[in-house]
């Protein structure tokens, strides 16, 4: 409930994607760190391995972006569909941004692109009976399976 009732947007001091590099992958459930941005799993997954690609600045819309940070964010990308499809075997994706608080942003505030594994058979009765979508693996087993599989640089 805090998620969905929060209304703040926050700003550096407060930004969660701006303080999860504070902290030890593992408790950040951080999967790879590039040079201008990286890839966490999302704390409120729609899916299994449900990944983020953040840039570290804090900006808040993809036209803010520089050249680098465009860049590694297409790559970094590029590289969790082939990690999620090996370590995960997922038969599809949905990527996308959603700009703005607006248009869906949760944290509308830090830009961050979610990279969503799908499979053939993912959806079940949970979320329209129990209004309850079923992950049935924990995030932090997720986040060391992905991160094992990262290719090194």
């Amino acid at each position: 409930m805090v998620y969905i009732a929060d209304t703040h947007q926050p700003d550096e001091r407060d930004c969660p994607f701006c303080h999860a590099t504070e902290y030890p992958d593992e408790q950040s459930l951080i999967v790879h760190r590039g040079s201008s941005a990286y890839v966490l799993l999302n704390l409120y997954p729609y899916n299994n391995g449900h990944l983020l690609v953040c840039p570290y600045r804090h900006i808040s819309t993809y036209d803010e972006a520089n050249a680098e940070e465009v860049a590694e964010i297409g790559e970094l990308t590029q590289i969790a569909m082939r990690v999620l499809t090996g370590a995960m075997g997922c038969h599809g994706f949905n990527i996308g941004m959603n700009q703005g608080q607006i248009a869906g942003a949760g944290i509308a505030a830090h830009l961050h692109q979610h990279i969503v594994p799908r499979w053939a058979a993912d959806a079940n009765f949970f979320p329209i009976i129990a209004k309850t979508k079923s992950l049935p693996q924990l995030l932090g087993d997720v986040r060391d399976r992905l991160a094992s599989a990262w290719p090194e640089p």
